[in-house]
């Protein structure tokens, strides 16, 4: 054995044995496989994905486009310094624009405040960039919404916006392209009421294009009036059915004059009343009724729905007694007359400054009256002798029917044409 160890030969066998014994032992690696890197056994690669990238450059005066937000970054080198540089990732991926001019460049991406002992990959390696002037311009917010929240029997005014300008900074190229400043509304169901919601400011080309700018503020206050579309119109009672032979009909009297009807406005401009309807067929005293109003198609909603109905009657009998005392009243009256008195204006008191009263009906404002008396004092009556006067104390916007009051002559008896005068209010401009 001696003689073996002390023979050069024998030794370089031993080596040569040892060698290929430890070959055949150590881990095959396929080049081929993925994640598998040709590196020494202490050094590693690692593929950093999304490193964000900073930019440099004068951004009071300028807008820079065409930096990639993100690059993906290989690192390789000592395990220990790439798995430190992966784990804190403290270092800066960055472009510096600082002494470029205005104009497209291509530039590189460049990486700093890493391991010198790394290899560093970075893709994309340049990046073609527009350096442009900034500017900023004001512009008018227009509110959009769909009208289809709004229910039916319900208009919906002008939207308000606050603040109605907001400021648009960017490119100049860009900030001329801006066509469409909007803020929509989005309203979950219906709605009868004003309603108010904040919305968000977005900017578009004449396409339609979304623009990359900043807006300020990125959010306004929108709120959308609502009011109802209805209006009064009277109340017509209508027979229905033939009375019993000994019976007639003295009065039909109804506690409501003239109901609010809603509805949309095609419809509302079609209507222009309501009616109840009586069955006078098996009526052979005075009787009270509660009757439905009915209304026309189209019409969404009456208030009041229902009236009170008055029916009194008079038997033949009775009738028959009234006409010698009616005949004996007529003697008695025969001097009287009637006369019509025309064109006397409506005044209006208790109007509020802030509003303006208009008399939609009756028309220009004027009313007429029927004056009875004594043929001798009709021949002097005029015009002026009497004064009609509505009250709009206490009345909000909106259209609303007023009472007409009169006064005139105490010798002589009068008869309003119409009793009542339509009028709108409205806000007077600031």
């Amino acid at each position: 054995m001696d003689k073996w160890l002390d023979n050069p030969w024998f030794l370089k066998g031993v080596a040569l044995l040892l060698a290929m014994l430890l070959f055949s032992t150590a881990p095959k690696i396929d080049p081929n496989k993925p994640g598998n890197v040709n590196v020494p056994s202490d050094e590693d690669s690692e593929l950093l994905s999304g490193v964000p990238v900073k930019s440099y450059y004068d951004s009071e005066n300028f807008v820079v486009s065409g930096i990639p937000e993100t690059v993906d970054v290989t690192i390789q080198g000592p395990r220990n310094i790439v798995q430190q540089a992966k784990a804190l990732r403290n270092f800066e991926v960055y472009v510096d624009l600082t002494n470029e001019e205005m104009g497209e460049h291509q530039v590189e991406i460049q990486i700093r405040e890493i391991s010198e002992r790394l290899k560093v990959t970075i893709d994309p390696m340049y990046a073609t960039v527009s350096i442009q002037e900034k500017v900023t311009k004001e512009f008018n917010v227009e509110a959009e919404y769909n009208s289809a929240i709004v229910e039916n029997g319900y208009l919906a005014g002008s939207p308000v916006v606050k603040p109605g300008k907001v400021q648009i900074t960017g490119a100049k190229d860009v900030v001329d392209k801006v066509t469409y400043v909007k803020a929509t509304v989005n309203v979950d169901g219906q709605i009868r009421d004003d309603v108010t919601r904040e919305a968000a400011v977005l900017v578009l080309d004449k396409e339609m294009n979304k623009l990359n700018v900043q807006v300020e503020p990125q959010l306004v206050q929108v709120t959308i009036p609502v009011r109802s579309s209805s209006k009064k119109v009277p109340l017509e009672i209508v027979q229905k059915g033939t009375l019993p032979e000994d019976i007639s009909i003295e009065s039909i009297t109804s506690d409501v004059e003239e109901a609010t009807i809603l509805a949309p406005p095609d419809v509302l401009e079609r209507v222009d009343q309501v009616r109840v309807e009586v069955d006078v067929s098996s009526i052979e005293e005075d009787t009270e009724l509660t009757l439905p109003v009915i209304i026309s198609n189209g019409v969404i909603q009456v208030d009041p729905e229902t009236a009170k109905v008055t029916i009194k009657v008079k038997r033949q009998q009775e009738e028959s007694q009234e006409a010698g005392s009616q005949e004996a009243e007529n003697q008695e009256t025969e001097t009287r007359e009637d006369i019509t008195v025309s064109n006397i204006p409506i005044s209006v008191s208790g109007q509020d400054e802030e509003y303006e009263v208009t008399i939609v009906d009756p028309d220009n404002g004027v009313g007429s009256l029927t004056v009875s008396g004594q043929d001798d004092r009709l021949t002097s009556i005029e015009e002026s002798d009497f004064q009609l006067l509505i009250d709009v104390s206490g009345l909000a916007e909106g259209e609303h029917s007023v009472d007409i009051e009169v006064s005139g002559p105490e010798d002589v008896e009068w008869r309003l044409a119409k009793e009542k005068a339509s009028v709108s209010i409205t806000k007077r401009d600031a």
